[in-house]
C-alpha cells in the first residue's frame, strides 16, 4: 500500500472514532482582528542549496504571496520569523539538532525575496520551534488588539504546530492556512494538519481565508 493511502485510511478511522464519541473537531472560527505570521520562510528553508532547504515550499510561497496584499491594504499586522545568525561557530542555537542543518551563511537567515517584508513589519529571530517561545510576539499582538492568528510557513509538523498550540494557549484563534504551510514529509504534513485540526487550530483553505480578509473593514496602516 502507498504510505499516503495507508495514512488516509488511518485518519479516516480516527475521524470516525472522534465523530462516534462526539469529541474534538470543533472550530474556533475567524475573529475580528487578524494578524499573519510567516514562519521561517528564509533561504535556509526555501532554497534547496541548503541542507535544510526544499523546493516543496514553493507552493506555500505562492499562497503567502496572495495573503500579503489584502492584509497590508487593511493595515493588519504581519510578522515574520527566522533563525538568528552568528559568525561564531561555537555559539549553538537551541534548534541545532542536526550537524548539517545549520551549515549556512548569513543569507540562509534572510527572508526569501519572494516574501520580502515591508519596512516596519515585525521580524522575529527565534531560537525555538514556537514563534512565541522566548520572543515578544504575544505582546506585539495584544498591543495591536489581535484576536486571530493566521499561520503560514514551515514546517507543518514542527514550528507551525508549536506556534498554533501556543496561540491557542494564549487565547488567540489559531488558523492554519492549508496551502500556506508545508513540510519536508508528506506524511508528517498530512497527519499534523489532521491532528491539529481536531484539537488545536482550524485548518482553513486559502480561498476561505482570502474571502474572510476581503470581508473585513478597511483600517489604517499598522505594523
Amino acid at each position: 500500500m502507498d504510505p499516503l493511502e495507508g495514512l488516509r485510511a488511518a485518519m479516516a478511522a480516527v475521524d470516525a472514532y472522534y465523530k462516534q464519541r462526539g469529541i474534538f473537531q470543533g472550530r474556533f472560527g475567524f475573529g475580528q482582528r487578524p494578524a499573519l505570521v510567516v514562519i521561517d520562510m528564509a533561504y535556509g528553508w526555501t532554497d534547496p542549496a541548503y541542507a535544510g532547504g526544499s523546493a516543496r515550499l514553493d507552493g506555500a510561497v505562492t499562497a503567502i504571496r496572495q495573503l500579503l496584499p489584502p492584509l497590508r491594504s487593511k493595515g493588519l499586522p504581519i510578522v515574520y520569523t527566522t533563525s538568528p545568525y552568528s559568525d561564531n561557530p561555537q555559539l549553538k542555537s537551541a534548534a541545532d539538532f542536526s550537524p548539517n542543518f545549520r551549515k549556512w551563511d548569513r543569507r540562509a537567515c534572510e527572508i526569501d525575496e519572494r516574501l520580502r517584508p515591508n519596512p516596519g513589519e515585525y521580524i522575529i529571530h527565534k531560537e525555538h520551534a514556537s514563534a512565541f517561545a522566548g520572543t515578544a510576539l504575544i505582546g506585539h499582538l495584544v498591543e495591536r488588539r489581535v484576536d486571530t492568528l493566521l499561520i503560514t510557513g514551515c514546517s507543518t509538523s514542527a514550528c507551525v504546530r508549536a506556534t498554533a498550540t501556543d496561540a491557542k494557549s494564549l487565547g488567540l484563534r489559531p488558523i492554519i492556512v492549508r496551502e500556506g504551510v508545508e513540510d519536508r514529509s508528506d506524511i508528517a504534513h498530512e497527519w499534523t494538519l489532521f491532528d491539529i485540526q481536531a484539537r488545536f487550530a482550524d485548518v482553513v483553505s486559502l480561498e476561505e481565508t482570502l474571502a474572510y480578509l476581503k470581508s473585513l473593514p478597511a483600517g489604517t496602516p499598522s505594523v
